[in-house]
């Protein structure tokens, strides 16, 4: 069941755009693309997120990666 979130569409989208254009202007392949997105994430949990709730919040992140990650075969 998808989750509502408390943010707009576009809010969103634009934040999503920018990024992707740091990483095309930068030319980073797939490998060190996710590995900067993986340390962003990483940095954000470790020094926005109480302790006690890293762990949880962690799995939770990885649980929803993981299901939105498409089957299919198509790039």
């Amino acid at each position: 069941m998808p989750q509502i979130s408390r943010y707009s569409d576009e809010q969103v989208e634009e934040l999503l755009t920018e990024l992707a254009g740091v990483l095309e202007k930068h030319h980073a392949p797939t490998d060190l693309s996710l590995m900067v997105l993986g340390n962003m994430v990483t940095n954000l949990i470790n020094t926005s997120v109480a302790t006690a709730q890293r762990q949880t919040l962690a799995r939770s992140f990885a649980q929803a990666l993981q299901a939105s990650v498409s089957e299919d075969q198509a790039h």
